[in-house]
């Protein structure tokens, strides 16, 4: 998958073998855990392994969470964009296929605007190019910057539910809604 989108302060691209380092960097990080289930990875052979399962992502349902690099330093700051959930085994609020929005950045990074910026750009690539009619989000109650960010890129709320012991926002944005 080639991917590129720009924004004033970030490039989006997909995720390459490259991106181990700071795969790892993000991954294994306990504050960024800290509403995913508290499962930080542990080696480097584990980030790997989820660049390979993004990757085959790409190949396998034509879309993956994509690298976000901050353009003034070409640092790896995180990720962002899409997931297609697909069957029962990544069934979420009672839906198994369904377009999910998600994003997630190295702590240093962290209120600095990226993921609402990285989100902005994905949500518009998601209607405009790669035409969905629906994109929904969730996220961890108790988080409240990524709540945050799925009311202000324009998701709307729909139900609470419960997801491996953790309670979740359950939102919901409808191309026909959309105002970009």
């Amino acid at each position: 998958m080639k991917i590129h989108l720009e924004t004033k302060r970030l490039i989006i691209r997909e995720l390459r073998e490259t991106d181990l380092e700071g795969m790892f960097a993000l991954d294994s990080n306990t504050e960024v855990h800290k509403y995913l289930g508290n499962n930080p990875i542990k080696t480097k052979v584990e980030a790997e392994k989820e660049i390979q399962f993004i990757r085959e992502q790409y190949k396998e349902r034509g879309i993956g969470r994509f690298a976000v690099i901050e353009k003034e330093t070409g640092e790896f700051i995180g990720w962002s964009g899409f997931k297609l959930n697909k069957g029962k085994k990544e069934t979420l609020n009672g839906f198994e296929s369904f377009i999910d929005i998600g994003y997630r950045l190295i702590p240093k990074h962290w209120k600095k605007g990226f993921g609402l910026e990285s989100a902005i750009a994905c949500l518009d690539f998601g209607f405009k190019t790669l035409n969905y009619d629906i994109i929904y989000g969730a996220a961890a109650i108790e988080n409240l910057g990524s709540n945050k960010i799925l009311k202000k890129i324009g998701l709307q709320f729909v139900n609470q539910f419960e997801h491996e012991n953790i309670h979740v926002n359950w939102y919901q944005l409808k191309k026909e809604n959309y105002e970009k």
